[in-house]
């Protein structure tokens, strides 16, 4: 897919099926993530981060770089751009935001929405290694394609809800990535 059949999906209006999310009692604490597109010209791939094995909170997990509001934050693209350049290093003005999907809520009771930015390849980033083990991309069209997703039930409070999965290579990709994943795949794929 090219940046050009991205931008026709997914401005496209139409109503769009969303996996359901993790109902919280509150609206939750505000976060944005980051979906970093890496344009090729003719593909695109997802720039992700695996989280450092010390963290406290989802340890080695993969995501999207990103994190909670803060104060000085004019709106979530800003707080999307500024958690990315605090993790990765990715400066801001090479990111050219396309759009935002939905909130997503979250078990650990943030509401986090995931912007929509194209990058040009062979950007510099600068890790912060207290925070990301590893920087990668994966092909857009492999993270989109949800015949190669798995979804598992978990029980919690007597209702089921579910946990999404997708693998690639040695990697796991799960839980609120590979559901924003699976949302955005239901814009580009109804």
């Amino acid at each position: 897919m090219t940046r050009t059949e991205f931008n026709a999906r997914f401005h496209h209006i139409r109503n769009v099926k969303y996996e359901a999310d993790y109902p919280l009692k509150d609206c939750g604490r505000q976060a944005a993530v980051l979906i970093p597109l890496v344009d090729y010209g003719e593909k695109l791939d997802v720039l992700l981060t695996q989280r450092a094995k010390h963290l406290r909170h989802h340890p080695g997990q993969v995501s999207f770089p990103g994190g909670a509001k803060e104060p000085q934050d004019t709106d979530l693209v800003a707080t999307a751009l500024r958690e990315t350049e605090e993790e990765i290093g990715l400066d801001p003005s090479y990111v050219d935001i396309v759009g935002t999907l939905p909130p997503y809520r979250t078990i650990s009771g943030y509401s986090m929405t995931p912007v929509i930015g194209f990058v040009a390849p062979g950007q510099r980033l600068r890790v912060d290694e207290n925070e990301v083990a590893d920087v990668f991309e994966v092909p857009l069209r492999t993270l989109v394609d949800r015949k190669k997703h798995l979804i598992h039930y978990a029980q919690r409070e007597q209702k089921h809800f579910p946990i999404y999965f997708v693998p690639w290579k040695q990697r796991m990709i799960w839980g609120a990535t590979a559901a924003i994943l699976r949302n955005l795949s239901h814009h580009l794929y109804p």
